[in-house]
């Protein structure tokens, strides 16, 4: 996995035509800026949102990817070129459904490519999107999610616990990063700060956001804690390899790798 896109804990989405928010956006502490030409553009804006995004710089060290339209969708080749022509170092495409399409915007775009999930077409074939060529990770579409399964409204992260675990496994089978899904309710600090630590016990490197009030939120929910890093080290430092006690647990190999990635991470 690229070391970057594995430390991803908030990847906020901002509207490429709002030229106020791009601006916003280059002194705030997320690790991943989606320039959005979909779903939050207008029709009468999307030319507009491109030629922003095609531009698009000075976001210092933060990841910046171009969310595009649709395959199906007019606006969708124009998209393409101009991610192509961009500063932009990876693609974001909604509502995958197959390893083949991902493959090919990946290639046309000449980026790698965060695959959405967003439908049970396409949770059924995360495993292949997760592997296919040019694909850097899955994000959890859960609006979109809720939607097509049909789900009534206000039935919560347990009734997508299926489907989001499905995300995890597929990403972890194939070495890329998993993104949780957005948190809806601006105002709800805490209901996103139990759903950030949610989606971490689920598995997921770090979470997607659409304000920029809940960047703190995702990063302490997603890094880890100094007291987690303190654990880690002194697991590291004790260990003499094998099965063996430490604090009153038993630990061996793959707990001494995870506690090596905890303190990397925490490094970076």
């Amino acid at each position: 996995m690229n070391p970057s896109f594995a430390d991803i804990r908030s990847a906020l989405y901002l509207p490429a035509a709002n030229a106020r928010a791009m601006e916003k956006a280059r002194g705030l502490a997320c690790d991943m800026v989606i320039l959005d030409l979909e779903d939050a553009v207008k029709p009468d804006a999307k030319d507009t949102a491109r030629a922003a995004a095609e531009v698009a710089a000075g976001f210092g060290d933060r990841i910046v990817a171009i969310r595009l339209n649709g395959p199906e969708t007019i606006w969708h080749a124009d998209d393409v070129a101009a991610a192509r022509r961009s500063h932009a170092a990876c693609v974001v495409l909604p509502k995958v459904e197959s390893a083949a399409v991902a493959t090919r915007v990946a290639d046309a775009c000449a980026r790698p490519l965060f695959a959405m999930i967003e439908t049970p077409a396409g949770v059924f074939a995360a495993r292949e999107i997760a592997a296919a060529h040019g694909v850097a990770g899955l994000i959890a579409g859960s609006n979109d999610l809720a939607a097509t399964l049909r789900l009534p409204p206000g039935a919560g992260r347990a009734a997508l616990t299926l489907a989001l675990q499905s995300i995890v496994l597929a990403a972890r089978a194939a070495g890329v990063a998993a993104l949780d899904g957005v948190w809806n309710a601006l105002d709800d600090a805490a209901g996103l700060e139990a759903d950030a630590r949610a989606g971490r016990l689920t598995g997921f490197d770090g979470k997607t956001l659409i304000h920029p009030n809940q960047i703190a939120i995702a990063n302490a929910a997603f890094g880890p804690t100094e007291e987690e890093l303190e654990d880690a080290r002194a697991l590291v430092a004790a260990a003499t390899g094998g099965a063996e006690r430490f604090r009153d647990r038993m630990i061996e190999t793959m707990h001494v790798d995870a506690a090596r990635r905890l303190i990397a991470k925490g490094e970076r």
